[in-house]
């Protein structure tokens, strides 16, 4: 985690540009261009979402530290979706970006060993150790306890990777379980302070340890609550921009410095071209760059200066 914050303090910003790209977000010209080539298949729309994540990746990476890719935007595209991802990671990375693929894994023992070395560490191919997806982070579940959390930790230590645990999510029924009390406790306080146990033998000189949280801008007294509960957990707040959270949500995420916390925005970033009028949709890319610098300053704005 360490990695992620000394690259917010750098440039000054806690963002982090979703990369969630459904073929309707991609300009014509790009589908075109890409349907010539393979058809309408899904290789051509895989090609497709990846030339448009290259395109943002260019014009994001000397200002935004990270970008995050939900899994499920690939996967819906098959194999060659996937393989979209692979190659948008490895892009992101090349450019110095830190890289958290929005997965949300849930599973247990040998399982979650598998999804752990899938997405953070290497697989062992006859005696060649090779990274398959490679990223930075991964969002995981942790709602089936200890035994899906474990096996991610070592490969946390090992290869000095960081994980973001659901705790307080910012969709509008995330209450129906995660405000039910438990001894006195809220669940989602009680996720929050596992956290905080699982990242005890995992924190850096931030501070701040290996196994993040989950926790939407969309409940910021929860957020405020949380982060003064949970000293040595990092947040990853999604909720701002097109679910309805802004600059005064998210300040509750952050310390005294003005770090403990990144922001995501999705739509609000990638699809920024369609928001400006008289935006050619060639110049998508510099339209997301544009609203990522809004979102910096808006952030920073209220948060102030960050720094170690």
């Amino acid at each position: 985690m360490d990695r992620l914050i000394e690259k917010i303090v750098e440039m000054q910003n806690p963002t982090v540009a979703g990369l969630d790209p459904k073929l309707a977000f991609v300009p014509e010209f790009i589908k075109d261009k890409c349907f010539k080539k393979y058809g309408k298949t899904l290789e051509g729309a895989a090609q497709a979402l990846l030339e448009f994540n290259k395109a943002l990746i260019d014009e994001l990476c000397d200002i935004v530290p990270a970008v995050k890719p939900q899994a499920a935007y690939y996967e819906m595209y098959g194999w060659q979706g996937v393989k979209a991802l692979c190659e948008t990671i490895e892009y992101a990375k090349s450019k110095g970006m830190y890289v958290i693929t929005d997965g949300k894994r849930n599973d247990i023992g040998t399982t979650m060993e598998a999804y752990a070395t899938a997405h953070l560490g290497t697989t062992d191919v006859d005696g060649e150790s090779i990274e398959a997806f490679g990223a930075d982070a991964l969002t995981v579940n942790g709602y089936l306890g200890s035994d899906g959390i474990n096996p991610l930790l070592k490969i946390c230590e090992e290869k000095d990777k960081s994980i973001f645990v659901l705790v307080k999510t910012s969709n509008p029924s995330s209450g129906e379980l995660q405000d039910k009390e438990i001894d006195g406790k809220s669940v989602y306080e009680t996720m929050g302070n596992m956290c905080e146990n699982w990242g005890s033998g995992l924190v850096g000189k931030s501070g701040y340890s290996s196994v993040g949280a989950v926790v939407g801008a969309t409940y910021p007294e929860m957020l405020g609550e949380l982060r003064e509960k949970l000293p040595h957990t990092f947040f990853l707040v999604p909720g701002y921009g097109a679910q309805g959270g802004g600059a005064n949500d998210v300040k509750y995420a952050f310390d005294k410095n003005g770090i403990g916390a990144v922001i995501n925005s999705s739509r609000g970033i990638m699809c920024a071209w369609t928001k400006e009028d008289g935006t050619d949709e060639r110049d998508f890319a510099k339209a997301a760059r544009r609203e990522a610098e809004r979102m910096r300053d808006d952030i920073k704005s209220v948060v102030g200066e960050m720094k170690l």
